[in-house]
């Protein structure tokens, strides 16, 4: 199978023929991989016409060159240098032209609340119980604007949407399950129809503590839910019991074990999620948020050894430890 087509059965609930499909949010490892990093949006800013197009050609080669290389099955659109909406569209209509037909292309658009940041935490936790008819207004205005984004991206050649509101902390949800329910949800659910009914995938990315509103995330029907962090209690074995035949999921690998844990440690978390997300379809193998900046790549190269050797359908018993 093309990764396209693992993605696509795994997104339909289905196992593929061969390797479960690989998935990355964000690799930001590209000048560890490759020798040659992305340029700088200042740099694409900045640039001639022609430089400017060299730039942004350079750009999509590097992401091809990593799907290909660690055989993801989506070309991810995050992190990518693009000072203009524009040059993201671009990315899009290119790598859809180029190699839409091997690979799924994701691209980043949310119109929901997510965690302040610090500087705006307190006012905006106010606001909720203050005004509650503004938060509205504005979660409407922000969800319009999400919608019009995906569909332009999908009109591009996205085929699916990477919605990267982050909701939780590792403790649980910055907003709690009934406000959550209030100010979040519906907005959610109304995105979600949106790009499926536009023909795109609805993938809804979060960090942290989810079980607290795993419910209402199930409920607003996405397509995948990422990240399933171990690192804010999510265990991959408990959400798939739950969320087995009405999404797909997608992540598990303990981001933090593949900085500072072992070898055997990296191993163990990888076979875990395979060996409970696997079973059935419906999953994707990654990382429990982005192959970041600082991580070593020799254990990105672990992580991808051991898909290639325990990652196929049928599934085959093998011990959860941390051998190779």
């Amino acid at each position: 199978m093309t990764p396209r087509e693992r993605g696509i059965a795994a997104l339909e609930l289905r196992e593929p023929a061969d390797h479960v499909p690989f998935f990355e949010l964000g690799f930001q490892l590209i000048e560890e991989a490759f020798g040659q990093g992305f340029p700088t949006g200042a740099a694409i800013g900045a640039a001639p016409a022609r430089e400017r197009e060299r730039l942004l050609h350079q750009v999509v080669e590097l992401i091809v060159r990593t799907g290909e290389r660690y055989g993801h099955s989506v070309l991810s659109l995050t992190g990518v240098p693009n000072p203009r909406f524009d040059d993201y569209l671009w990315y899009v209509r290119q790598l859809a032209t180029q190699v839409g037909h091997r690979f799924l292309i994701g691209a980043m658009a949310d119109g929901t609340f997510a965690i302040p940041n610090g500087r705006n935490m307190e006012a905006m936790a106010a606001r909720f119980f203050e005004h509650p008819g503004e938060m509205h207004a504005e979660a409407r205005r922000r969800l319009d604007a999400g919608i019009e984004r995906a569909k332009r991206l999908i009109d591009a050649g996205a085929d699916m949407i990477l919605m990267c509101a982050d909701y939780c902390f590792n403790d649980g949800p910055f907003l709690s399950p009934r406000m959550f329910g209030e100010f979040v949800t519906p907005y959610l659910h109304e995105l979600v129809r949106a790009v499926r009914a536009a023909g795109g995938y609805a993938v809804k990315h979060t960090d942290g503590n989810i079980m607290p509103i795993l419910d209402q995330l199930l409920a607003c029907e996405p397509s995948a839910i990422h990240s399933l962090d171990p690192q804010g209690g999510v265990d991959v074995a408990e959400i798939k019991a739950l969320a087995a035949g009405r999404t797909c999921l997608m992540g598990g690998v303990h981001c933090g074990m593949m900085q500072t844990g072992s070898d055997a440690d990296v191993v163990r978390s990888a076979k875990y999620c395979l060996y409970h997300g696997m079973p059935g379809g419906g999953y994707m193998f990654g990382l429990s948020n982005v192959a970041f900046k600082g991580l070593a790549l020799e254990r990105y190269e672990l992580l991808h050894t051991v898909w290639r050797k325990y990652g196929r359908y049928p599934v085959a018993g093998f011990a959860v430890d941390g051998e190779l």
